[in-house]
């Protein structure tokens, strides 16, 4: 008949674990099934990857960040030390090493998980399986050459692990920007496909630009405060946090030597073609930048405290090339985000809206009684899918869990 568990969680990552924290304050029997270990999808950033959020952001239910850098910004293995000492500080019931393959409904009114360690029955289930599950291209990336190396994102490990030549970065958000800067400081030819991305200055005055943007609304909009629900798949913010952060946006990439480019339309004949819009690209995130700026001058005359003085940009020249012979690149990266993966393994396809999102309200399906989430992009608000936003995320799930649990028979 296989196992039965009152809630099982799928993930441990930084929501999965959250929530698990909540539910065992609540004396809440469930399980934490993880297909790698703790922390899995950190450990599968690219070598040098750093938060780009301060560390003082890390903010976990019991467990925020107590380390000695709260201005600076955890690298990929101290993220991950830090997910599995949270995991043991409460005994978190997770089983590392169980891959859930399918979820549907189960004949006694239970959830069934089909899983590598056998078959398990719920009365519930959390999707804790974080806002990055499949690595999305455009259509046109069918039409490059087999010979040539194209990768993800995800299997982007450093300089040295990349075919000799120049590299191409189609998409231009964090990552996208924070690979191109890698690439060309290691000697690379790098051309980077800019799309609409917003940027803003790593720090303003002497605090970081996160601490201002927390004093203001902006990390507590709901999806109801987007222009449309595509908004959410819009890129993130140019940043970085190596080398202790720092600036980092087309400008800077430009003085660094990035041959920056327009939208990436297609390819013909070993040559790859790039819309003429690289000027309306950096507008908009300048646009983005100067919307901030309004933001946090009015939050400031709020509080009656001054606003950090807020440059404008500087002028940018745009005289982009449209084509690039593909015959001197060695690789191409795809970095032009992710998408929900659900409908692969999940059988309730009514849980899911056009976009493959979860149809929710605070976490819990309004379709399906009984299923959760955890870490989705504007679960509750902007921030629900970072560590900034998570601990409240979970306890407002967590409470809804609980008290269905002790309406039980």
């Amino acid at each position: 008949m296989g196992e039965v568990v009152d809630v099982v969680v799928v993930g441990a990552g930084q929501a999965g674990l959250s929530l698990s924290h909540e539910l065992c304050q609540g004396a809440v029997d469930h399980v934490v099934l993880e297909r790698g270990r703790v922390g899995e999808t950190w450990r599968g950033r690219w070598d040098s990857f750093c938060l780009v959020f301060p560390n003082w952001t890390v903010q976990l239910p019991g467990g925020g960040y107590e380390g000695g850098d709260p201005d600076g910004f955890m690298p990929r293995d101290e993220i991950v030390d830090y997910l599995v000492g949270y995991a043991e500080s409460f005994q978190a019931p997770v089983r590392e090493g169980v891959t859930v393959s399918a979820l549907a409904p189960n004949d006694d009114g239970r959830f069934v998980l089909d899983s590598s360690s056998g078959e398990i029955r719920a009365g519930q289930v959390v999707l804790a399986c974080g806002a990055y599950q499949r690595p999305h291209r455009p259509s046109v990336s069918s039409e490059l050459p087999a010979s040539l190396r194209v990768i993800d994102a995800e299997g982007y490990t450093n300089p040295e692990a990349l075919p000799p030549g120049g590299v191409l970065v189609v998409g231009s958000g964090q990552t996208g920007c924070q690979l191109a800067e890698e690439l060309v400081e290691s000697g690379r030819d790098v051309y980077l496909a800019c799309g609409r991305a917003p940027w803003a200055p790593r720090r303003l005055d002497v605090r970081d630009t996160v601490a201002w943007m927390t004093e203001t609304p902006f990390w507590d909009a709901t999806l109801g405060d987007l222009p449309s629900p595509l908004a959410r798949l819009g890129a993130a913010a140019q940043a970085s946090g190596r080398r202790g952060g720092h600036d980092l946006h087309y400008r800077t990439l430009q003085t660094a030597g990035v041959t920056l480019l327009g939208r990436f339309i297609g390819v013909e004949d070993g040559v790859a073609h790039f819309a003429p819009d690289l000027a309306e690209s950096v507008l908009f995130g300048d646009a983005r930048y100067a919307d901030l700026c309004g933001l946090i001058t009015k939050s400031c005359a709020a509080r009656g405290v001054e606003a950090p003085g807020m440059p404008p940009p500087p002028p940018f020249a745009a005289s982009p090339v449209e084509s690039l012979n593909l015959g001197g690149l060695g690789a191409v990266i795809f970095t032009s985000g992710y998408r929900p993966d659900y409908a692969s393994w999940v059988a309730f396809p009514e849980a899911f809206d056009e976009l493959g999102f979860p149809i929710q309200h605070d976490g819990s399906s309004t379709t399906i009684n009984g299923l959760h989430f955890m870490g989705v992009h504007f679960q509750r608000t902007r921030k629900s899918a970072t560590f900034l936003g998570v601990a409240e995320d979970a306890a407002v799930l967590a409470e809804r869990i609980i008290a269905s649990q002790h309406s039980l028979p």
